[in-house]
């Protein structure tokens, strides 16, 4: 193949397969690097998700989940839960789901209007962006992965066991690299991280397909046994 046409990304006569150009590459590879100079805000994450929405890659993760009838349910019916009063949700026992989500939030410091912020639906990756970010602290407790660095990179680990997403392979390479290059004392840790959180997204039932808060109340060991979830500390 010529650099020219790799660069480009013209598709070969072989195949019709349509493939991303070398812009839209350059939008993915810009947070990537700003990550790895030290960004730890959302921002670069944003951007991130921005320049893989359109990508096939994308795509890929919803015909992934249109094997599970309650996923495919789900994206069609756009699911998204209203917001939640977190003294409310303290209300509930302190073994259940809803207690435990609601004092992990407000010892971090949110409130009940940070979460669950109205975003634009208008396709299905663009659905499943909404779904995902608004449950990914629900994952956390689910899991067990905390937010720690390595909890973070277990749990993308996690997500990409469940289903191929583009951005958890993202941030996972970006991890590798960034572990490789400033602190490689630090990779066995991170190697582990990424082997628990494959092989507990392998045996675990699809969490996606989950409606987490119509059942609040249910004790979160029920929740992991359910599905097959035997949570860990990272």
């Amino acid at each position: 193949m010529k650099l020219t046409n790799f660069l480009s990304f013209n598709p070969s006569p072989k195949t019709a397969t349509p493939q991303p150009n070398y812009w839209q590459l350059l939008k993915v590879a810009k947070p990537f690097f700003a990550m790895l100079a030290g960004d730890e805000t959302l921002k670069p994450i944003k951007e991130m998700i921005t320049a893989l929405t359109p990508m096939p890659a994308s795509e890929l993760v919803v015909k992934h989940l249109e094997n599970n009838p309650a996923a495919v349910a789900m994206i069609r019916e756009r699911y998204i839960a209203k917001p939640h009063d977190l003294d409310k949700l303290l209300q509930y026992s302190e073994e259940s789901l809803g207690h435990i989500y609601a004092s992990t939030m407000k010892a971090k410091g949110f409130s009940a209007e940070d979460l669950y912020t109205p975003v634009s639906i208008n396709s299905d990756v663009s659905y499943l962006n909404a779904r995902l970010g608004q449950t990914h602290d629900i994952w956390h407790i689910i899991t067990g992965f905390d937010t720690s660095d390595l909890g973070e990179i277990g749990l993308q680990a996690f997500y990409l066991a469940q289903y191929p997403d583009p951005l958890a392979t993202m941030l996972i390479a970006n991890s590798l690299i960034g572990v490789t290059l400033l602190t490689p004392e630090e990779l066995p840790e991170l190697l582990k991280a990424i082997a628990k959180g494959w092989e507990m997204g392998s045996k675990a039932k699809p969490l996606f397909a989950q409606k987490w808060e119509e059942n609040w109340e249910k004790p979160l060991i029920e929740w992991q046994t359910e599905l097959n979830i035997q949570s860990v500390a990272v």
